[in-house]
């Protein structure tokens, strides 16, 4: 694979935007502004910014928002693709390139929100002008269905297979699958909202959202010093979660390798795989089951986070200990073979069913290196077995490749899939 990119055109005027209209989403804010960069290398993700108002680097080896010090905030949507047009879709994707390389950076898309014809919409959307970045990573996939267009068969890795069917799974097909995904994670929801709002509107008549997801209060950390969160289940999440600055573990469990697949999937070397599922928690009944129930179905002491038998959240857990059918016990590494994934996932409510029950979870997303090694074997053990599956059920799901970094000013989304020169 080369550096070699192909020619960019420039971006699309305020004149050729007339007539577009707009694929606009509620809420929604314009970062604004110059920003102090968190810089990123290959391999590690540097530590949070003492401010959450900082910028993260857009450009690397590997795309920010999955070893990148995870933020509060997420939205996140998966689109069906509209054209049949090869060549409009790559310009789309590089029209994005452009849009995400100026959020990520804290300055308005294109023109700015005003200024410029009155006769034409603005190119961006303007809600929040003067908005820090607040870390604003933007992280593009590519659904399994994708490859089923623009000639792309032969390139779809054998990593990005379609999930199967687990026990207890109850999908909603209006909330799964999807030709391409962009996850938007900031530490303010208006930044986040607003960057998937500018980016729909730019793909307006070539995408169109299939269906979305707001989340709050991540439930896994990538940074080692960082207090572990809480799921909604007032749990500790993600104890043993890869930190961004774990280069090896990275490698080994995240990153796709050179050689991984054959020659047609070199294009995904320094990218990862990306499942992400909804599932929905029965908070009422949670909340009325006693603490030593709950307890015992997690493996955990509720108030420090310590294993079964253990003093502290990070001492080695003794998993015999645990109930055979204890959340930790069965998830945890020694009890797969070692399978270790990243987990990046937000809480949700979406308000009430109208049975007066909160619609309420968590938002899983899981970056590994192979889809069929990683989440795969781990869910088929958790869903036969788990005893918090009294408790959860998976209404959403889907699966991405996620392609390596935007490496400079010239590299845009996808290029190493869709250019012939790479």
């Amino acid at each position: 694979m080369t550096d070699t990119q192909e020619s960019r055109g420039a971006s699309p005027s305020r004149r050729a935007l007339i007539g577009w209209g707009g694929a606009g989403l509620a809420l929604g804010a314009a970062a604004a502004g110059g920003a102090v960069a968190v810089a990123r290398t290959g391999d590690d993700a540097a530590p949070v910014a003492a401010e959450t108002g900082n910028a993260v680097e857009f450009h690397g080896a590997h795309q920010a928002g999955i070893a990148t010090p995870v933020q509060d905030r997420l939205h996140f949507a998966a689109f069906d693709v509209k054209t049949d047009d090869r060549d409009e879709f790559v310009r789309m994707l590089k029209d994005w390139t452009d849009a995400a390389r100026r959020m990520t950076a804290g300055k308005a898309v294109g023109d700015g929100a005003y200024g410029g014809l009155a006769e034409a919409p603005p190119d961006d959307t303007g809600e929040a002008l003067g908005l820090k970045p607040s870390r604003l990573t933007l992280t593009i996939g590519f659904g399994p269905s994708l490859f089923d267009r623009f000639s792309l068969s032969g390139k779809r890795p054998e990593a990005l297979v379609d999930l199967p069917k687990f026990p207890g799974d109850n999908l909603d097909r209006t909330r799964t699958g999807g030709d391409l995904c962009i996850q938007a994670c900031a530490d303010d929801p208006q930044v986040a909202v607003h960057a998937i709002r500018n980016l729909a509107r730019i793909g307006f008549g070539k995408v169109a959202i299939r269906w979305s997801q707001l989340g709050f209060g991540k439930t896994s950390s990538t940074t080692p010093d960082a207090q572990t969160p809480r799921n909604l289940m007032g749990f500790k999440d993600g104890t043993r979660n890869i930190a961004g600055s774990e280069s090896d573990r990275l490698k080994k469990f995240v990153w796709v390798g050179e050689g991984d697949g054959g020659k047609d999937e070199a294009w995904m070397t320094g990218g990862s795989y990306l499942v992400a599922r909804r599932i929905r928690m029965n908070i009422e009944t949670w909340d009325r089951t006693s603490l030593q129930e709950q307890e015992d179905v997690f493996g955990r002491d509720k108030g420090e986070g310590a294993p079964v038998g253990r003093a502290k959240e990070h001492d080695e857990p003794f998993l015999k200990a645990m109930k055979p059918d204890a959340h930790v016990r069965l998830a945890h590494p020694d009890s797969n073979g070692g399978i270790t994934i990243l987990r990046r996932g937000y809480s949700f409510t979406d308000g009430s069913d109208g049975l007066g029950r909160l619609d309420a979870g968590l938002f899983f997303l899981a970056y590994q290196r192979d889809v069929r090694e990683g989440f795969i074997p781990l869910q088929r053990r958790l869903s036969g077995h788990d005893a918090l599956n009294e408790y959860i059920q998976h209404v959403g799901s889907a699966v991405f490749a996620v392609p390596p970094g935007v490496r400079d000013k010239d590299d845009w989304w996808g290029r190493t899939l869709f250019s012939k020169e790479a």
